[in-house]
């Protein structure tokens, strides 16, 4: 039995992993669970999943459960984010948070030797030094949960001993492929948040139409795989049925396909090396029935800067990342309370960029300075 700490358990992922538990419950169970603001179905996710710990963002909330579920070991904030991360009776932690928050317990549960399934990108773009080397030196498994990265993963399997000449990396396009820069200054709030392919969270949503996810998971990627950024290549693929592919040195160029469905991901991160029955929960992949075929499209930089930036922040390293990241957070935040226009977020990034005073060698502490200085000076801007 695989005990399980779900962080970010009433998110998009988060939900979803317990279905997958829920699946296959011989195999899986939720040993903590935690949330931001969503408390009433944290304790639906209580009564259903027993699980031996949570943690809330708020004290008060903590207080609350602990009255109300005794026995249950509840904690609050950051610390207790950690603290779930990195308990003793747990032997995988599903890191879902959204943003930087996600940094500090992913170091947590590496050094208390914990295996991780990643669905946090933002925490490799800031920290992926710090991360990788708390990984390697605890000897613990990173598998990727990101529906790309988990193609990418399957597509090295028993590849080990062959040279990668290109990483494919699939982009959906967001709802505005195919703008030109002056329709994307037209954008509203309500016209981002529809995702053409996938059901997410707001603030992944808004960076996929930005296509600033697909920025982040540039950097993700040369983590995670230990390639440099510029064989890394994003190809627009509206259907979104090719997750990524990986080209070797011969020209061979081996894909995972499927729908676009984030249990499949889910599930072989939690069951690695072994694929579950996941009957019931996705449905098979209908190669007659898909609308226009599979169309593939060079990714338009001019009109999309947020990729084009992504890449010289990678290149260039040392603090550029964590600006790049952690003012692309402020900005999404601005721009869901309806304070600025879709096109600033791009806009403001170039400018963050340009303007950036580059920090290298920085250990944790230091990224999380960076990352709220750089907040700071998004705000102040408008």
């Amino acid at each position: 039995m695989k005990r399980i700490s779900i962080l970010g358990s009433t998110g998009s992922i988060g939900s979803q992993a317990l279905a997958v538990i829920e699946r296959h419950g011989d195999r899986f169970q939720a040993a903590a669970l935690s949330c931001a603001k969503q408390v009433d179905l944290l304790c639906a996710q209580i009564e259903k999943f027993k699980p031996q710990a949570v943690c809330v963002a708020e004290e008060a909330d903590a207080r609350r459960i602990a009255a109300q579920y005794p026995g249950l070991e509840v904690f609050h904030g950051a610390e207790g984010l950690q603290a779930i991360a990195s308990m003793e009776d747990c032997d995988m932690v599903l890191n879902a948070l959204m943003g930087m928050r996600g940094l500090a317990p992913t170091l947590a549960a590496a050094c208390a030797g914990k295996d991780i399934a990643f669905a946090n990108k933002e925490t490799l773009v800031a920290g992926g030094a710090l991360v990788m080397d708390a990984v390697k030196k605890a000897g613990v498994k990173l598998l990727p949960v990101d529906s790309e990265h988990s193609a990418i993963f399957q597509c090295l399997q028993g590849h080990e001993a062959n040279a990668v000449r290109r990483i494919i990396l699939t982009a959906s396009g967001g709802p505005f492929r195919g703008y030109s820069l002056e329709q994307l200054r037209a954008v509203t709030l309500a016209q981002a948040l529809k995702h053409p392919n996938w059901s997410m969270g707001k603030k992944i949503t808004i960076d996929s139409a930005t296509m600033m996810n697909k920025g982040l998971e540039v950097i993700e990627a040369k983590w995670l795989f230990d390639v440099p950024v510029d064989q890394i290549q994003v190809v627009v693929h509206p259907q979104s049925v090719l997750h990524s592919a990986v080209e070797y040195e011969d020209g061979s160029v081996i894909g995972q396909m499927g729908n676009p469905d984030m249990k499949v991901p889910i599930a072989y991160a939690f069951s690695y090396p072994v694929r579950l029955d996941l009957g019931g929960l996705t449905e098979s992949l209908d190669f007659f029935g898909l609308p226009g075929g599979m169309t593939f499209y060079p990714a338009d930089r001019k009109v999309f800067k947020t990729i084009g930036l992504a890449y010289e922040a990678c290149k260039r390293g040392g603090s550029y990342p964590v600006a790049l990241n952690g003012a692309n957070e402020a900005l999404v935040d601005l721009f869901l309370q309806g304070k600025i226009r879709f096109i600033d977020i791009q806009d403001t990034l170039v400018r963050i960029m340009d303007g950036h005073q580059p920090v290298y060698d920085l250990d944790l502490a230091g990224v999380l300075e960076e990352d709220m200085r750089i907040r700071e000076k998004v705000r102040n801007m408008f």
